[in-house]
Protein backbone atom coordinates (compact mmCIF):
# COMPACT_ATOMS: atom_id res chain seq x y z
CA UNK A 1 0.00 0.00 0.00
CA UNK A 2 1.17 3.59 -1.17
CA UNK A 3 2.48 5.85 1.60
CA UNK A 4 -0.33 8.45 0.70
CA UNK A 5 -3.47 5.76 0.88
CA UNK A 6 -2.04 4.56 4.61
CA UNK A 7 -2.66 8.24 6.13
CA UNK A 8 -5.95 9.70 5.43
CA UNK A 9 -6.72 13.58 6.46
CA UNK A 10 -10.08 15.18 7.43
CA UNK A 11 -10.24 16.54 4.06
CA UNK A 12 -10.01 13.16 2.31
CA UNK A 13 -13.63 11.07 1.92
CA UNK A 14 -12.62 7.60 3.49
CA UNK A 15 -15.59 4.77 2.69
CA UNK A 16 -16.15 2.63 5.53
CA UNK A 17 -18.62 -0.55 5.42
CA UNK A 18 -21.58 1.75 5.67
CA UNK A 19 -20.93 5.03 5.37
CA UNK A 20 -17.93 7.58 3.88
CA UNK A 21 -16.05 9.89 6.63
CA UNK A 22 -15.46 13.50 5.34
CA UNK A 23 -14.90 16.68 7.20
CA UNK A 24 -15.66 15.19 10.92
CA UNK A 25 -19.45 13.79 9.29
CA UNK A 26 -20.44 10.22 7.92
CA UNK A 27 -22.70 10.06 5.53
CA UNK A 28 -24.51 7.04 4.10
CA UNK A 29 -23.65 5.92 1.00
CA UNK A 30 -24.26 2.95 -1.52
CA UNK A 31 -21.30 1.46 -4.00
CA UNK A 32 -21.58 -1.10 -6.66
CA UNK A 33 -23.87 -4.45 -7.28
CA UNK A 34 -20.33 -6.47 -6.90
CA UNK A 35 -19.42 -4.32 -3.87
CA UNK A 36 -15.60 -3.24 -3.67
CA UNK A 37 -12.51 -4.66 -6.26
CA UNK A 38 -9.03 -4.21 -6.76
CA UNK A 39 -9.25 -5.70 -9.92
CA UNK A 40 -12.15 -3.14 -11.98
CA UNK A 41 -12.97 -4.00 -15.05
CA UNK A 42 -15.73 -1.88 -17.19
CA UNK A 43 -18.93 -3.60 -16.38
CA UNK A 44 -18.87 -5.59 -13.94
CA UNK A 45 -20.41 -3.28 -11.40
CA UNK A 46 -17.47 -2.79 -9.07
CA UNK A 47 -16.44 0.18 -7.04
CA UNK A 48 -12.76 0.12 -7.43
CA UNK A 49 -10.27 -0.12 -4.46
CA UNK A 50 -7.61 2.48 -3.83
CA UNK A 51 -7.01 6.43 -3.49
CA UNK A 52 -8.55 8.49 -6.41
CA UNK A 53 -8.50 12.09 -6.71
CA UNK A 54 -11.78 14.29 -6.99
CA UNK A 55 -10.98 15.68 -10.59
CA UNK A 56 -13.91 17.39 -11.63
CA UNK A 57 -18.01 18.96 -10.51
CA UNK A 58 -20.98 18.75 -13.22
CA UNK A 59 -24.03 19.78 -12.53
CA UNK A 60 -27.56 20.08 -13.88
CA UNK A 61 -28.07 24.60 -14.18
CA UNK A 62 -31.80 24.04 -15.09
CA UNK A 63 -31.85 22.25 -11.52
CA UNK A 64 -29.85 24.07 -9.49
CA UNK A 65 -27.54 27.11 -9.07
CA UNK A 66 -24.02 26.52 -9.28
CA UNK A 67 -22.81 24.86 -5.96
CA UNK A 68 -19.09 26.21 -6.33
CA UNK A 69 -16.92 28.29 -8.44
CA UNK A 70 -15.26 25.37 -10.41
CA UNK A 71 -18.62 23.20 -11.16
CA UNK A 72 -19.34 23.17 -15.03
CA UNK A 73 -22.74 22.63 -16.30
CA UNK A 74 -23.94 19.82 -17.78
CA UNK A 75 -25.48 20.47 -21.67
CA UNK A 76 -28.58 18.24 -22.81
CA UNK A 77 -25.86 16.80 -25.40
CA UNK A 78 -23.43 15.56 -22.91
CA UNK A 79 -22.45 11.93 -22.33
CA UNK A 80 -19.79 10.09 -21.16
CA UNK A 81 -18.15 7.04 -23.40
CA UNK A 82 -17.93 3.23 -21.79
CA UNK A 83 -16.66 1.56 -24.63
CA UNK A 84 -13.24 0.61 -24.96
CA UNK A 85 -13.26 0.45 -28.49
CA UNK A 86 -14.23 4.06 -28.61
CA UNK A 87 -10.53 6.63 -28.77
CA UNK A 88 -12.57 8.68 -26.35
CA UNK A 89 -13.32 5.75 -23.57
CA UNK A 90 -13.73 7.37 -19.80
CA UNK A 91 -13.75 10.99 -20.98
CA UNK A 92 -16.79 13.46 -21.56
CA UNK A 93 -18.61 13.00 -25.24
CA UNK A 94 -21.16 15.02 -27.20
CA UNK A 95 -24.06 12.82 -28.13
CA UNK A 96 -25.03 11.98 -30.47
CA UNK A 97 -21.53 9.73 -30.27
CA UNK A 98 -20.71 6.33 -32.62
CA UNK A 99 -19.93 4.03 -29.84
CA UNK A 100 -21.72 3.25 -26.50
CA UNK A 101 -22.29 5.94 -23.78
CA UNK A 102 -23.87 7.17 -20.58
CA UNK A 103 -25.98 10.05 -21.02
CA UNK A 104 -24.63 12.94 -18.44
CA UNK A 105 -28.12 14.73 -18.93
CA UNK A 106 -30.70 12.27 -17.66
CA UNK A 107 -34.28 12.70 -16.85
CA UNK A 108 -33.89 11.28 -13.46
CA UNK A 109 -31.91 13.45 -11.19
CA UNK A 110 -29.14 11.05 -10.51
CA UNK A 111 -26.43 13.30 -12.11
CA UNK A 112 -27.39 16.63 -11.77
CA UNK A 113 -25.05 16.97 -9.38
CA UNK A 114 -21.89 14.55 -10.39
CA UNK A 115 -18.32 14.42 -8.54
CA UNK A 116 -15.63 12.95 -11.29
CA UNK A 117 -12.94 11.00 -9.75
CA UNK A 118 -9.25 9.88 -11.64
CA UNK A 119 -10.50 6.62 -11.70
CA UNK A 120 -8.56 5.53 -15.16
CA UNK A 121 -7.94 8.80 -16.34
CA UNK A 122 -7.08 11.25 -18.29
CA UNK A 123 -5.32 8.20 -19.89
CA UNK A 124 -7.77 5.08 -20.09
CA UNK A 125 -6.58 1.59 -19.85
CA UNK A 126 -9.00 -0.26 -22.50
CA UNK A 127 -11.59 -2.36 -20.19
CA UNK A 128 -10.21 -0.96 -16.72
CA UNK A 129 -13.62 0.89 -16.20
CA UNK A 130 -14.91 3.81 -16.80
CA UNK A 131 -16.89 6.66 -14.70
CA UNK A 132 -16.92 6.17 -11.19
CA UNK A 133 -18.66 9.30 -9.83
CA UNK A 134 -20.13 10.26 -6.80
CA UNK A 135 -24.12 10.41 -7.39
CA UNK A 136 -26.97 10.68 -6.18
CA UNK A 137 -28.38 7.48 -4.91
CA UNK A 138 -32.04 6.11 -6.42
CA UNK A 139 -32.74 5.23 -2.82
CA UNK A 140 -30.89 4.45 0.26
CA UNK A 141 -29.32 0.58 0.09
CA UNK A 142 -29.90 0.43 -3.79
CA UNK A 143 -26.29 -0.30 -5.33
CA UNK A 144 -25.09 1.61 -8.57
CA UNK A 145 -23.06 0.32 -11.68
CA UNK A 146 -19.57 1.00 -9.64
CA UNK A 147 -19.69 4.17 -8.38
CA UNK A 148 -20.55 5.62 -5.21
CA UNK A 149 -24.13 7.47 -4.19
CA UNK A 150 -25.36 9.99 -1.61
CA UNK A 151 -28.85 11.06 -0.49
CA UNK A 152 -28.97 14.21 -2.78
CA UNK A 153 -28.47 16.53 0.32
CA UNK A 154 -25.47 14.81 1.47
CA UNK A 155 -23.80 15.01 -1.84
CA UNK A 156 -24.21 18.74 -1.97
CA UNK A 157 -22.72 19.35 1.45
CA UNK A 158 -19.56 17.47 0.31
CA UNK A 159 -19.62 19.05 -3.11
CA UNK A 160 -19.14 22.75 -1.26
CA UNK A 161 -16.86 21.48 1.28
CA UNK A 162 -14.69 19.45 -0.69
CA UNK A 163 -10.36 21.03 -1.95
CA UNK A 164 -8.21 20.34 -4.65
CA UNK A 165 -6.81 18.02 -2.12
CA UNK A 166 -9.52 16.04 -1.11
CA UNK A 167 -9.09 12.29 -1.70
CA UNK A 168 -11.49 9.75 -2.13
CA UNK A 169 -9.63 6.58 -0.29
CA UNK A 170 -11.54 3.13 -0.70
CA UNK A 171 -9.91 0.43 1.07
Amino acid sequence: MHKEQMFATPDDLVLSPTSIRFRGRRFPRVVGTSGLSPRKREGDGATPLGTHRIVGLLYRPDRMARPTNWAVAIRPRDGWSDDPSDPDYNLMVTRPHPFSHERLWRADPLYDLVLLTDWNWPFAEKGRGSAIFLHRWRRPGYPTEGCIAFRPDHLRWIAEKITLTTRLIVR
